[in-house]
């Protein structure tokens, strides 16, 4: 499982011109699932996700989490966080999760995500997606479950 995480400004999401998710101040989540994902791996990633201190507390240090500024999560699925470049131009695709498991820990993911922050918004998996944001530094962080939990 992989979570691209970007401290933002503000960030929304549009599915045929149409805002189907905006959030404020917080986090924009890609996440990517691959076939050898389960919910313990996920339940892991949200936990590491709610955690993260990036946020800059009165000194300027980046020592404080999602929760004590109030933040909020806009959640997109991306599947070609699972790109496999290393043969000719045209990314492989075929580590990314089979789409019925993927959509499933996808919700599962916001779900548990909910149960923590009380803005949580996402976007249309399979969809066509148009995502806007202002990135908040930048300040973006990759999350890569074969590097955080122990399966």
């Amino acid at each position: 499982m992989r979570f691209v995480i970007q401290r933002v400004k503000h960030a929304k999401v549009e599915v045929d011109e149409k805002i189907i998710g905006s959030i404020e101040q917080g986090f924009l989540v890609l996440v990517g699932i691959s076939n050898e994902d389960t919910e313990q791996i996920a339940d892991k990633m949200t936990k590491k996700l709610i955690g993260l201190r990036i946020f800059e507390d009165e000194n300027g240090k980046t020592n404080l989490d999602l929760k004590s500024v109030g933040g909020e999560l806009l959640i997109i699925s991306q599947f070609t966080l699972y790109a496999d470049c290393k043969k000719g131009n045209r990314p492989s695709f075929v580590r990314a999760g089979e789409p019925e498991k993927a959509e499933k820990l996808y919700h599962y993911i916001i779900e548990q995500c909910k149960k923590e922050i009380p803005k949580v918004q996402e976007g249309c998996f399979g969809a066509d997606m148009k995502v806007s944001l202002l990135n908040d530094g930048p300040f973006t962080v990759v999350l890569d479950s074969d590097e955080i939990v122990t399966k």
